[in-house]
């Protein structure tokens, strides 16, 4: 996992200004390979998407959530 972050994200978008943009271009990278990263052993699903359908398979509630208002 740290060399594809480092391979995808650190190397790819660097130098970088400070550690700050650091910090927010990683959580940036971390929600884009959670959630809409498509995988093809999850069935061409993002990650999160497949463990909430198993979640909600094995009979588990799921609490969304609010979106934030822009």
């Amino acid at each position: 996992m740290n060399s594809l972050y480092k391979k995808e994200l650190i190397n790819r978008e660097g130098p970088w200004q400070d550690a700050g943009a650091v910090t927010v271009a990683t959580a940036e990278w971390v929600s884009w390979y959670n959630n809409e990263r498509l995988h093809s052993a999850c069935g061409d699903i993002p990650p999160a998407e497949y463990e909430k359908d198993w979640l909600m398979g094995q009979g588990h509630t799921i609490f969304e959530p609010e979106a934030k208002a822009s």
